[in-house]
Formats: C-alpha cells, structure tokens, sequence
C-alpha cells in the first residue's frame, strides 16, 4: 500500500481509518522518545525520521541528496510496519529488542532485518517501541552508519 503525501499530516489523513490512530501513535511515540537532532518528514513515500543535512551534509549513500534514513513508519496492506536501522546495523540493539519484545506482547514477534511488523494494531507496544528510539542518537548513528553500512 502505497500513499503519496507530501507531508506527515497529509499521510496520516490518507490511511483507512482502522489505521489512523495506531499509526499516529506509533508517529508520536516515536518522536516523543529520539533524541534531539532526528527530523520527521515524508522518506520513501513513508513517515520518516532521518539524520538531516545539517547534521550529516553526505547524506544517505544510494542517494547523497537525500537525508540519512533512521527510522520510518508506514501502512502496508496487512500490516503496519516500524523499519528501524538502528536494530539492522547493530546486533547489540537487535538482540536487546528481541528479548524484551515478550514482555510487552504475548504474540510472536514477526520481524524482518529492520522492519517490525504489527498486524493487530491493539497489540503495538509503544512502551517498548519507546525505549527503543532512545537508545541511538543521530551521532550514534552516524558513527555505525559508516561503520557497517557504507564501505
């Protein structure tokens, strides 16, 4: 499922309406917990959060005009889904959230490498998906992004 918007609100204005609290809360949850310095924005046609030029002027390497990809959210057609980088390039992280991931959800945990997928949206657990988003912050990033990602 794919929604061209242009903004964050426009985004969300467009989804089901079985879709539109839980991804709005799963949006704030988000950007209530990063740290300082990521932005939210339309990335890849989803909800983004990205490490904007200003703080990394090289930008995301497929494409050096565009800000480097953190964290998006969008609405697929059977699932909302949470793509996170930061648990990709970093086992330590990975693994912390698979084992806490119990804690929160008495369901399996359906993950990719970098993509959470929710498929009941009662059972989204933004405590957990919080915590989550405050252990990197953009230089924490950065510094694993050219580490593991772009060589």
């Amino acid at each position: 499922m794919t929604i061209d918007a242009k903004t964050v609100e426009e985004y969300i204005s467009k989804l089901p309406e079985d879709r539109k609290a839980a991804v709005s809360k799963l949006k704030d949850t988000v950007k209530d917990n990063l740290p300082e310095g990521f932005k939210e924005c339309i990335s890849y046609k989803m909800i983004g959060f990205v490490v904007p030029h200003e703080l990394y002027p090289s930008g995301y390497h497929c494409d050096p005009k565009l800000p480097l990809p953190f964290i998006n959210i969008a609405s697929q057609k059977n699932f909302v889904a949470l793509y996170h980088s930061g648990i990709y390039a970093d086992k330590k992280l990975h693994d912390w959230f698979v084992a806490e991931y119990p804690k929160y959800v008495k369901t399996k945990l359906d993950m990719g490498k970098s993509c959470i997928r929710f498929k009941k949206m009662e059972q989204i657990p933004y405590e957990l998906i919080g915590k989550l988003c405050q252990k990197m912050t953009p230089s924490d990033w950065i510094e694993l992004y050219e580490k593991n990602v772009k060589q």
